[in-house]
């Protein structure tokens, strides 16, 4: 399998630490508020690549955080919940944003229930460990408003700050960022630990005798999350092209300050933006959109993961609503195709191979994920299926495939049909053999009726599910 790493600029020939065994980290959402388009894709990126790593023979423990305190979900638990303590007030926010997202994922087609979630506010302890040891170190400093990262001491140890892109490091002495999330082109010295004001939850903390009470700093979670969970270096760290600097940087930073062993991740993949009509999603251009959005112009949410798919994931990949309406043709074309297996003609064998399809997706997916061609195999498969006498097996059998390696579900809600409309189509067959003209049309449209679609072909009439 090759996959494009971060670190060295180029596709690389994947090599896991352990034989047969990935430890993969994916930084997950911070939960203050839905999720929008852009972020999903995101996800869709790393599950796909969870995919194939485990189609590739490959065991996969797969994590994700859960950012669960920060100044964005601090600030909206204050807004919402005013007659809450703060810490009430914060749990509360964020447990309820949480099931919006996992409900959000699942309907996208990614499967939870192969990720290990971890939630920032549970795993205080080990931030704190890592805070006092850096500190111990001399890599952190105590100011007023808390614990601090020297990106020059860090330097001056022989490490490099500016492995994922390059940065400015002049002047980095003492000059602080103190918000979680900040775009710089130049590096600053940034918050471990935050003390808490008045009316912030906060987690106890002392550090050289002096009271530190609060909360962390976003970069110091996914350091001690994602080694707590996975050891270091682990293989593989996943996220947006927007997180490299200076959030992946940091945590580069942090986890390997004072050790021997200067990786933290073997490999880091970065998927590309995804715009809307060729813009940055912003509220202020009333282009900023969630699933729930999708779902409320009647696409199936399996339609936006079309759509994702439909570009590399290092593109800038492009959103709009004549996009979202061309996957789903496509996507109805290929249901449609899945429909062939319950015709009244289906054979009992196939010259259609679904297994070397199948194959041709993977090799696909194991060369840097190339969503778009595995997606060009699936309308070859399908143009063929098309023109065959299918057998069921072999057709279901590639619906999984597909399902299995790509997350999209072609058979959800695939029944046969009825017997009472079964009957109806043969009537209706009758009746054009007997060239009983408006008999046909009457059964034609009892059957439209009833959810189903007839078309007269070269190998007879093929029937298919009303869109709805």
């Amino acid at each position: 399998m090759k996959l494009y790493n971060t670190l060295s600029r180029k596709v690389e020939d994947f090599k896991p630490l352990k034989d047969n065994q990935v430890s993969l980290y994916s930084c997950g959402p911070t939960v203050y508020d839905k999720a929008h388009i852009g972020n999903l894709s995101s996800f869709i990126f790393s599950d796909i690549l969870n995919k194939t790593l485990r189609s590739s023979g490959y065991t996969v423990n797969h994590v994700m955080n859960l950012t669960d305190v920060d100044d964005k979900t601090i600030k909206r638990s204050k807004e919402d919940y005013k007659d809450l303590e703060p810490m009430d007030a914060l749990i509360k926010l964020v447990r309820l944003v949480e099931q919006d997202f996992l409900k959000d994922m699942s309907a996208i087609g990614n499967d939870i229930d192969s990720i290990d979630f971890i939630r920032a506010t549970e795993s205080i302890q080990e931030m704190l460990t890592l805070v006092s040891d850096l500190h111990s170190k001399g890599f952190a400093y105590i100011a007023d408003d808390g614990v601090y990262f020297s990106i020059e001491k860090y330097i001056e140890s022989g490490k490099t700050y500016g492995q994922l892109t390059t940065v400015n490091t002049k002047d980095t002495s003492q000059s602080r960022i103190s918000n979680d999330e900040y775009d710089k082109d130049s590096a600053n010295d940034f918050a471990l630990w935050k003390k808490a004001k008045d009316d912030e939850p906060k987690w106890e903390f002392e550090l050289d005798g002096i009271s530190l009470d609060g909360r962390p700093g976003w970069h110091i979670e996914c350091s001690a999350m994602s080694v707590s969970k996975l050891g270091q270096p682990f293989d593989i760290h996943t996220g947006g092209i927007d997180l490299i600097f200076p959030h992946h940087e940091n945590e580069i930073a942090q986890s390997t300050a004072g050790k021997e062993n200067p990786t933290y991740a073997n490999y880091f993949a970065h998927n590309g933006h995804l715009y809307v009509e060729g813009k940055k999603m912003s509220k202020s251009l009333n282009n900023f959109y969630t699933l729930e959005d999708v779902q409320a112009r009647g696409f199936n949410p399996q339609v936006f993961r079309l759509v994702v798919l439909q570009s590399h994931y290092r593109s800038q990949a492009n959103f709009s609503w004549e996009i979202l309406e061309a996957a789903q043709n496509r996507l109805n074309r290929w249901r449609d195709a899945i429909d062939l297996m319950w015709q009244e003609d289906a054979a009992a064998d196939s010259t259609f191979q679904d297994t070397d399809y199948s194959d041709r997706i993977k090799q696909a997916l194991q060369d840097d994920l190339n969503t778009p061609k595995a997606l060009t195999v699936i309308d070859e498969a399908i143009s063929q299926l098309e023109q065959l006498h299918i057998c069921k097996p072999c057709i279901e059998n590639f619906a999984n495939d597909i399902k299995l390696l790509l997350g999209i579900d072609l058979l959800a809600g695939k029944t046969d049909i009825s017997d009472a409309q079964k009957e109806l189509l043969a009537e209706r067959q009758a009746a054009r053999n007997n060239k009983q003209w408006d008999q046909s049309d009457k059964f034609r449209d009892q059957l439209k009726a009833d959810g189903i679609e007839v078309r007269d072909t070269e190998r007879g009439q093929v029937w298919n599910r009303t869109r709805i």
